[in-house]
């Protein structure tokens, strides 16, 4: 393995020093703009809309899938930059979301296999799109690198009327690198916490002697650990790209992937001494109860795709995107269940064996038009979208020995005949029709969207328990309406209401009497404002909004009998403020507050607070590079964040502390040269992101990553 690590670090050199490419700078936008000034094309540097300069995002397709300035989209949306992860240097999806509104980045701590964001109290693990396509898998999309993106939108609260079923709380919607018609190169080799060593590169650019031909090759390898021991984040990633764009009316982009992981397994801890800690004994966050000898995972993770856009005149344009995406994972784990009756340092554990065979295919086909009636401007986007999602995968829970948990010992036995094995074959299909019009008059702007869904899911699960089968259909309608006005100084007041729905899929397909659960249902109303100043660089958001979440599936107890029912209900109030800006030559800003009074209020647990959804988060980010003078190219930057109090569970039974963690760094940047390093949770402070049925987990403590890039 680690020769193939190597090797692939010198092909990254190789092909670093062979391409025949010149620096080339991009000019700056004007920052002058007026706030309805549509979106500007460079047809000499042919860049595309999804780069951004710096900290401070103009458009985003994520909420209307047009390229739309974000101050006449009437709903929240943020734009982590590819700057912004550069000053951070993320290390994963969840550090990214770090500094975001509404969204509770690492809720279950850091886990090199998942990213299970929330936001606005709703998990995100299944409403994750690469390039405006679904990430499918039943049990929470797998981790990506956050390298081989080029920005991440995050658009808050429902949008099924343009993605189809998802929860209330909105999306997340990574946008790949792509090929540019400039000429650049990266290569970073990066260092860090817990034996972290990383080689990337990107390049790209013109290919020779074909002017309407732009290409990308962006990888990376990494061979490194976590703070629990024994628990690797080893990664393989290449991510090649290509650009055909014989003119300004056509263009078609085809986008690769390939991801191989090795990421191990965190185990979780007993509750009695990482959160109830009375008796004074705190377990360490090293400690891994597990078993290295029988621990492994082999991931990979690849898909292939297009986007295509023609435009036939300046009223219409027809665009279409497609990926087929395929999973192949085995892991083998240990898990703990509970503290031994008989010896309260001796921790109970079973053990899980998985393998996980999935493929996706996603289709969505636009007509875009834009035209006048009278004294009305229209931007009317017309789709039908498809996916098809599969899974063969198989399961066995067993037995495992007991562990000390001060003196741990390896190696000891697991196995035996399995107490639970389920082999599962299904499907998950859903087509939708969609309409969507912006409508403009003179400072006012509608956005009204309608869709209508048809879902469907059949799936067996054959179990040592008893055979399940699932073969049920679904359909919805969805919408939106939003108005905006847009003030000349750039304040945008703006109000929606929007919905959505999402089937119930497991293996529970049927309610009290026998009845097939109907779509969980969403609902929001939006108000807020948005400010993009005139003559200096920034955006500001204020929103406040009301969700409610029904046909929620719930436990309740009849006759002293347990039934599933969808009696459930989620209701989450709340309000964000988020700010970005450039506020001099050199010094960028990220601030953003969070209030979300979240409640269940109907169902098994009516009355408390959903898990691992805190009240209030606040977070600030700040960072400056001298820009002339004897020191002209050094920076630096902190930040400070903070999550309030949660409960990890439903049932509100194990209460959560809030943190304030420290983060910063040193950069300095000297021609094609740059060397950073950075610092996360400075004081180390010990904390609890989450506990659940296996146990408790810590978020992460002081990490530091070092970075020497070279660019052209």
């Amino acid at each position: 393995m680690m020769r193939e690590r190597l090797g692939l670090s010198m092909v990254s050199l190789l092909m670093g020093s062979a391409a025949m490419i010149v620096p080339a700078s991009l000019a700056r936008a004007q920052e002058g703009a007026a706030a309805i000034e549509l979106e500007q094309i460079d047809i000499e540097g042919r860049r595309t809309t999804e780069e951004v300069d710096g900290y401070v995002a103009r458009t985003s397709t994520a909420g209307t899938k047009t390229d739309t300035p974000l101050i006449e989209v009437p709903q929240s949306i943020s734009v982590v930059t590819r700057d912004q992860m550069d000053a951070r240097a993320v290390q994963n999806v969840g550090q990214a979301l770090d500094y975001t509104a509404g969204v509770v980045s690492q809720p279950f701590g850091t886990d090199p296999r998942f990213d299970s964001p929330i936001i606005r109290g709703f998990s995100a693990a299944n409403s994750m799109y690469l390039n405006g396509l679904k990430l499918m898998r039943e049990a929470g999309v797998t981790a990506l690198d956050p390298y081989g993106m080029e920005r991440i939108d995050v658009l808050r609260g429902p949008a099924s009327v343009l993605y189809g079923q998802g929860n209330p709380g909105g999306l997340i919607d990574f946008i790949s690198k792509r090929p540019t018609f400039t000429n650049f190169g990266e290569v970073q080799a990066e260092f860090g916490s817990f034996d972290r060593y990383t080689g990337r590169f990107d390049i790209g650019g013109v290919i020779p002697d074909h002017s309407d031909f732009a290409y990308r090759f962006t990888s990376l390898a990494r061979d490194g650990g976590a703070q629990t021991d024994h628990v690797d984040d080893n990664r393989l990633f290449f991510a090649p790209a290509l650009t055909w764009q014989p003119s300004t009316d056509t263009s078609l982009t085809v986008l690769a992937n390939i991801q191989y992981d090795q990421s191990g397994t965190p185990v979780g801890l007993p509750v009695q001494y990482t959160v109830d800690t009375e008796g004074g004994l705190r377990l360490p966050r090293s400690l891994f109860l597990g078993d290295p000898d029988y621990d492994n995972s082999n991931r990979t993770f690849g898909s292939v795709g297009y986007e295509f856009k023609h435009r036939f005149n300046e009223a219409w344009e027809f665009r279409q995107n497609a990926r087929y995406a395929v999973l192949d994972w085995d892991y083998n784990s240990l898990y703990y269940s509970a503290l031994s009756t008989t010896d309260p340092l001796v921790a109970n554990r079973g053990s899980s064996e998985n393998s996980e065979d999935q493929q996706t295919f996603n289709l969505d086909s636009q007509l875009l038009g834009r035209f006048e009636t009278g004294p009305l401007r229209h931007q009317v986007l017309i789709g039908v979208d498809y996916r098809r999602y599969s899974e063969s995968n198989d399961t066995a829970f067993g037995t495992a020995s007991p562990i000390n948990i001060l003196i741990p010992v390896y190696n000891q036995p697991v196995g035996g005949t399995p107490w639970y094995t389920a082999d599962v074959d299904g499907t998950i299909a859903q087509t939708g029709v969609y309409a969507q019009d912006q409508i403009r008059l003179q400072n006012w702007l509608l956005t009204v969207g309608l869709r209508h869904d048809w879902a469907t899911t059949d799936s067996t699960s054959l179990t040592n328990f008893g055979d399940t089968e699932q073969d049920q259909d679904d359909s919805a309608f969805t919408g939106r309406v939003g108005l905006t006005y847009l003030f000349d100084n750039g304040i945008a007041p703006y109000v929606n209401y929007s919905t959505s729905f999402e089937p119930v899929i497991g293996n529970m397909p049927s309610q009290l009497g026998g009845a097939a659960f109907q779509p969980m249902q969403g609902e929001q109303v939006e108000a807020g404002v948005k400010y993009q100043p005139v003559g200096w660089n920034g955006f500001f958001t204020l929103a406040a909004y009301d969700i409610t979440q029904s046909n929620v599936v719930s436990t309740e107890l009849i006759d002293g009998v347990s039934y599933e029912t969808q009696l459930g209900e989620v209701r989450v109030k709340g309000f964000e403020f988020t700010a970005v800006a450039g506020l001099a030559d050199g010094l960028n800003l990220i601030a953003n507050y969070t209030y979300m009074n979240a409640e269940i209020t109907q169902g098994e647990y009516a009355g408390n607070r959903p898990a691992n959804v805190p009240e209030n988060m606040a977070n600030v980010w700040l960072d400056y590079t001298i820009p002339s003078g004897t020191l002209a190219g050094f920076g630096f930057g902190g930040g400070v964040r903070f999550v309030g109090d949660r409960y990890a569970l439903d049932d509100n039974s194990i209460f959560l502390s809030s943190n304030t963690l420290f983060d910063a760094a040193l950069h300095y940047e000297k021609g094609p040269f740059k060397a950073q390093l950075n610092v996360n949770n400075i004081a180390d402070e010990t904390y609890v992101a989450s506990c659940g049925f296996f146990g408790c987990y810590y978020g992460d403590g002081r990490t530091v990553v070092g970075t020497l890039s070279y660019k052209w």
